[in-house]
C-alpha cells in the first residue's frame, strides 16, 4: 500500500502550469514533526504535485501560509542533470486536498492576541459594575 496523509502549511503559492487542457500544480508544504529536536520545533518540507481538478482547486484556493490536509501517494523518479549525474526525486502525488483550517482561524493567527481588549488597572477594579 502506498498512501500518504499530511497536514501541511504552504511555504509559498503553488506553481501552476497547463499541459494542454491538464492543469498541474506544484507546491511545498511545511509539516511539523511530532517531537522537538534540541528543544526546537522542526519540520519536513515535502514537494507535492496535483493534476486535473485537484490542481485547479489549488490554483483557485491555495495561497502561501494556508493549512491543508493532503492525501496522496509517494512517487519516486530520477533524471540526469547537466553534468550527466543521476538525481533522484521523491514527491507526493496529491489525490485529495481539503482546507486544514477555516479562513477565520488562519486570519486570527496574524492578529495580536490581545487586540480588542483593554487592560484594567488593579486600582480601578472596585468601580466596575460586575464585581
Amino acid at each position: 500500500m502506498n498512501k500518504v496523509i499530511l497536514s501541511l502549511r504552504l511555504t509559498k503559492d503553488p506553481t501552476i502550469k497547463y499541459n494542454g487542457e491538464m492543469c498541474i500544480a506544484r507546491f511545498t508544504g511545511a509539516v511539523d514533526r511530532r517531537f522537538k529536536k534540541d528543544g526546537q520545533q522542526s519540520a519536513d518540507f515535502p514537494s507535492c504535485v496535483a493534476f486535473g481538478k485537484t490542481a485547479e482547486f489549488c490554483e483557485k484556493w491555495a495561497k502561501k501560509g494556508m493549512k491543508f490536509n493532503v492525501v496522496g501517494r509517494l512517487t519516486t523518479g530520477s533524471y540526469k542533470d547537466k553534468d550527466d549525474r543521476t538525481v533522484y526525486t521523491t514527491e507526493v502525488t496529491v489525490e485529495e486536498i481539503e482546507f486544514g483550517e477555516s479562513k477565520g482561524q488562519s486570519e486570527s493567527k496574524s492578529e495580536k492576541p490581545d487586540e480588542g481588549f483593554t487592560v484594567v488597572p488593579d486600582d480601578e477594579s472596585d468601580e466596575l459594575p460586575f464585581n
